[in-house]
């Protein structure tokens, strides 16, 4: 049984990770903390736990943290957390700086602790089994995304998210695009980016190899024009990627059985690690530069 504290008290916190933690049968949720006393108390009675009011008492509480807060206070408690021995199931993006994701890969690495970053999509079986199927055949050439949300209308669960209300779909949607498009072409090597209209911004990027994708990304798009499509072309046709067809808590779980997997065994190479989270945050740090600088961003070798 793996004994796990969970950081945050938002919507993804209570019905996602929390939800997933309390049910999962490897697992036990020893408490929680978040920024509101009022709502991570709410959060504690709902699930039986008690509520800390101080970060580091809570992981000395623990042996592994689940994260469900904005990416740059992730950030910080992850690096403290890791220092500590904790393992870690961190929410994506794993952070807003390229400084501040490599020290937590840095915190990671100096303690040998286990690591999963949860990109909902990668942890839906039907979604990772296409993935693995479609990268195995290869002689693909381009890659198109387009993901656009509404979270802003009234009544939406994420609408008072002042992270993703400053950082826009960019930093919220951005890393569910590239965590799925890398699986398939490969690390990215070039990035353009541009914006468009309802908080739209339009990526093109090119992979080690030639390979291209692109990603229409918004949070804020007409309710009538919601979508969301990942489509990949090449030597063998079009294939379009498959929905997940279980619900974000289920999919959790399934980020949990891994992580226990690999502390049970002492294994540290899960595709979904901070290493991967990492590359993810220079995609996107590059991305913001390109559009805010109108001009191509060469990424190290």
């Amino acid at each position: 049984m793996l004994r796990f504290g969970l950081f945050g008290t938002g919507h993804w916190a209570i019905e996602t990770h929390g939800k997933a933690l309390h049910a999962h049968p490897d697992a036990e949720l020893v408490g929680v903390w978040g920024r509101n006393p009022e709502r991570a108390a709410f959060l504690a009675e709902r699930y039986g736990v008690p509520a800390y009011a101080d970060v580091d008492a809570l992981i000395d509480a623990c042996e592994a943290i689940a994260v469900a807060l904005p990416p740059d206070i992730q950030a910080d408690i992850a690096a403290r957390a890791a220092a500590a021995g904790r393992h870690l199931l961190l929410d994506k993006p794993l952070a807003l700086t390229v400084a501040d994701a490599d020290r937590v890969v840095a915190a990671a690495e100096a303690s040998g602790v286990a690591s999963v970053i949860f990109f909902t999509q990668r942890f839906q079986p039907n979604v990772t089994a296409f993935l693995a199927a479609t990268a195995a055949v290869g002689g693909w050439q381009h890659g198109r995304t387009t993901a656009f949300a509404s979270i802003f209308q009234e009544g939406s669960p994420y609408g008072g998210s002042l992270w993703r209300r400053e950082h826009g779909a960019l930093w919220d949607i951005g890393p569910h695009a590239l965590s799925i498009i890398l699986p398939v072409l490969g690390r990215v090597t070039r990035v353009a980016a541009m914006d468009g209209l309802s908080g739209t911004v339009h990526l093109l990027l090119t992979h080690e190899g030639g390979a291209t994708s692109s990603a229409a990304l918004s949070l804020d798009a007409p309710t009538e024009a919601m979508t969301r499509e990942f489509v990949f072309y090449g030597e063998n046709g079009i294939e379009t990627v498959p929905n997940g067809d279980s619900e974000p808590a289920t999919a959790f779980g399934v980020a949990i059985d891994q992580l226990i997997e690999q502390v049970r065994t002492g294994t540290r190479d899960h595709q979904c690690d901070v290493r991967f989270g990492r590359d993810v945050v220079a995609i996107l740090a590059a991305a913001e530069t390109a559009r805010t600088e109108s001009r191509t961003v060469t990424l190290p070798a």
